[in-house]
């Protein structure tokens, strides 16, 4: 593939064009992008709700962020921001981590791949709530009933992240047979 046309550079973000016109946007202020599965001792799941200007509606999520956004931190380990990023938007620490899964965001929009851990044997340490230009509620759900409890947000009209039931998922066929039960 030849280069790519640059048709505009902004401060987060670069739009791009190949030469045979496929327009696609690429984050030129990170090295890659993280999710946190997030389940505390008690099998509840740590989900975090923002408002998403590009959707204009609240999103359900799992805590997520950046890598290599911070000046000087340019090449920060994934699992270090997953770290930060936890703590960030929820206030908890993690003393086990383990890689899930990676993969495309949206593959026909963007080079941005996401990757994400699965937290455990947390402590809560601050009420988090993100950082000081975001409003992060944070909503900690029996893990049973995050399916359920998804339906009701998408009722009263919020969006609901696919990323936390591709987690889930994973997490329930691969660490849920030597962990003990995640569910059910």
């Amino acid at each position: 593939m030849s280069d790519p046309i640059i048709r505009y550079d902004g401060k987060h973000l670069q739009f791009r064009e190949t030469g045979q016109g496929w327009e696609y946007v690429v984050r030129s202020n990170a090295t890659g992008c993280v999710g946190v599965l997030a389940i505390t001792d008690d099998d509840k799941v740590v989900l975090t709700e923002q408002f998403r200007p590009p959707v204009d509606r609240f999103v359900i999520e799992l805590p997520a962020g950046l890598a290599g956004d911070i000046p000087l931190q340019e090449n920060e380990p994934l699992e270090t921001a997953a770290r930060r990023e936890l703590k960030e938007e929820t206030g908890f620490v993690a003393k086990k981590w383990s890689k899930l899964l990676e993969g495309p965001s949206s593959a026909g929009l963007t080079n941005e791949c996401v990757t994400i851990f699965h937290a455990s044997e947390m402590t809560r340490v601050t009420a988090g709530g993100g950082d000081r230009t975001e409003n992060i509620i944070v909503h900690i759900i029996k893990i049973e009933d995050v399916l359920s409890w998804c339906g009701d947000q998408q009722s009263d009209g919020k969006l609901v992240d696919f990323k936390i039931f591709a987690a889930l998922h994973i997490a329930k066929n691969r660490i849920g047979n030597t962990e003990g039960r995640l569910w059910y």
